[in-house]
Order: C-alpha cells, then sequence, then structure tokens
C-alpha cells in the first residue's frame, strides 16, 4: 500500500521530521488529519522498530502528556497488579499487537515486545491510546480508558499549524 504525498507531508508537519517507516494511516482526528499510522516493524536503516502504532497528532499527544503528568500509569500499572481481568485483557491486546505486527514481518530483536509498557505496566499512554484509536474500542483497555478520559480533545480548534501546544501558549 502507497501512502499518499500529503498525508506524509501531514504526518512530517506533524512530528517536525520526515516520517519513517509509514505502512498506512490508521486513524484521522475529526478535521481529517492523520493522527496514528501503522509502522513497519524495521525500519529502512535497518533499525528495530516495536511501535507499530505511532501517534503523530501533535495536539492529542500534549493532551495525552497531561494524563501521564497526572500520575495515571502509576495508578493503571497498580490496577494491572490487582485486578486479574483487566490483566488478561491488557495480556490479550499484546498478544493481538504482536501477532498484527508479526504479520508484517519478523523481527528478532523485538520478539515478544510490544509497546507502551504492555502487558505488565503501563510505560507509555501515546503507544495504548494510539492502539485504542488504530483499532478500535475494546482491543486495549488501558488506551481506551485513557481515551475516556481525553473526552472530545478535538472541540473548539481546528488543527493546523495556528494550534500552540499548552505548554507554549501564552
Amino acid at each position: 500500500m502507497t501512502v499518499p504525498q500529503a498525508d506524509l507531508d501531514a504526518v512530517a508537519e506533524q512530528l517536525g521530521r520526515p516520517p519513517r517507516g509509514i505502512l498506512e494511516v490508521v486513524s484521522r482526528c475529526p478535521s481529517g488529519h492523520p493522527n496514528v499510522v501503522k509502522t513497519e516493524p524495521r525500519l529502512d536503516d535497518g533499525t528495530p522498530f516495536p511501535t507499530m502504532f505511532y501517534l503523530t497528532c501533535d495536539r492529542l499527544a500534549a493532551e495525552i502528556g497531561t494524563l501521564e503528568a497526572s500520575g495515571l500509569m502509576r495508578e493503571m500499572s497498580s490496577r494491572l497488579a490487582s485486578d486479574p481481568d483487566l490483566s488478561a485483557a491488557y495480556q490479550q491486546a499484546h498478544l493481538s499487537y504482536l501477532a498484527e505486527r508479526e504479520a508484517i514481518g519478523h523481527v528478532p530483536e523485538i520478539a515478544g515486545i510490544t509497546a507502551g509498557g504492555m502487558p505488565t505496566r503501563v510505560k507509555c499512554l501515546h503507544v495504548l491510546v494510539a492502539h485504542s484509536l488504530a483499532k478500535g474500542r475494546s482491543v486495549n483497555p488501558l488506551g481506551d480508558e485513557a481515551l475516556a478520559l481525553l473526552g472530545d480533545w478535538w472541540t473548539g480548534n481546528a488543527c493546523g499549524p495556528d494550534w500552540v501546544p499548552p505548554d507554549e501558549a501564552e
């Protein structure tokens, strides 16, 4: 599958650098811009890349960063250790992620490794939210929870060059 140049250009603008290893745009914000891309498990330069679903939207990334700063990841990791149902669902998300990435290509250096801390802890909400946006609800329970906490993160603001991340706003 070839990614349209307009999408590659939009992702480059979002990231502030050329995108690497993009297979396809798997989620778009309500304005139609890419917000999650699916990537190769090995980049063109040979680097193993375990993050199959990569969040590109700088605005969404900033919102998720606020959740991370709140201590939510620590609380979620604690719940994983004490809630067998949540732990089992998160383990299933991990296995699903591994199977889909393996279907793209086998990279021995990252075999058994997903992203975001799966399956035993929460290390990066950006990855978990990206997984939920890419695959839909009910695949990654903690990505779904974080998405629910974000609410309508895009409401009242248009994406584009005029948007300023909250930590850079005057």
